[in-house]
């Protein structure tokens, strides 16, 4: 039986995602192996989650973000420590002169088991201008469920990071932004849904940074096998969400519905 088309192309997103994940191009120069040998060479590196990339708004700065993987007990289950640093490179190439200008150490940030695992880490530098002197740079991660008959399961995550001094500080906690869910029997009949997110700087402001808008698009559908028409799928009409987040000072405060779960 042929997999219902929702299921098809929750797949090929998920496809798609683990081939984007292959490269950081900014990372073939070997700066994160060197950065992590330099500030961390007690704890390992996953060089395949590691990231990095310029931040083309200002010059000569790149973003690199060291994924550290931790010994657990649970089996199957892994945590990682991720630090992320902030570094200004010189105009002559000279990686000896690369300096760290921003960092932030963050234990047991991420955290993978049985049925989930982490697929991609990426650094997003979007126009997150937050406030006249403030620009945030965002941190993406892309998850991926192991379990065949729950169905597609994928999503993505995002945090938001400032500079302050010679540190970086968090102010939006990791929020979903997308993911692809469902459940089915594994010949036709299920349930799945789509959520798609646009996260964008608001007119608005408060507290003197500017809101963060979040603009959702939720589509749901479910497959049943009918006896003459084969695996029939219907879709149900979309559902369109806005929600503002407003800084408090030192972050934004999230709802506890979008919150992702310990």
């Amino acid at each position: 039986m042929r997999a219902p088309t929702f299921l098809r192309h929750a797949l090929l997103l998920l496809g798609l995602a683990s081939t984007s994940g292959l490269s950081h191009a900014a990372c073939e120069s070997g700066l994160a192996e060197r950065m992590h040998a330099k500030l961390y060479p007690r704890q390992p590196l996953d060089e395949r989650l590691a990231a990095c990339k310029v931040w083309p708004a200002f010059p000569g700065r790149s973003i690199v973000v060291l994924p550290m993987p931790r010994e657990t007990t649970d089996k199957g289950a892994k945590v990682f420590d991720l630090a992320l640093l902030l570094i200004q490179r010189p105009d002559n190439g000279n990686t000896d002169r690369d300096t760290v200008i921003g960092r932030i150490f963050l234990p047991e940030a991420l955290d993978e088991d049985a049925t989930t695992t982490i697929q991609e880490i990426r650094v997003d530098t979007s126009r997150y201008v937050l406030s006249p002197d403030t620009r945030a740079f965002g941190l993406r991660v892309r998850y991926r469920g192991n379990s065949p008959t729950s169905g597609p399961r994928a999503s993505e995550t995002v945090r938001l990071y400032v500079q302050r001094g010679n540190k970086l500080q968090q102010v939006l906690q990791e929020v979903e932004l997308d993911h692809d869910d469902g459940g089915w029997d594994t010949t036709c009949t299920g349930r799945f849904e789509k959520l798609r997110t646009m996260l964008s700087v608001a007119r608005t402001t408060s507290n003197g940074f500017a809101d963060l808008q979040l603009s959702r698009t939720l589509v749901q559908s479910h497959a049943q096998e009918q006896e003459d028409q084969g695996c029939v799928e219907k879709a149900l009409p979309a559902k369109f969400s806005t929600v503002t987040l407003h800084h408090d000072g030192e972050r934004y405060k999230v709802p506890k519905s979008l919150q992702q779960a310990p």
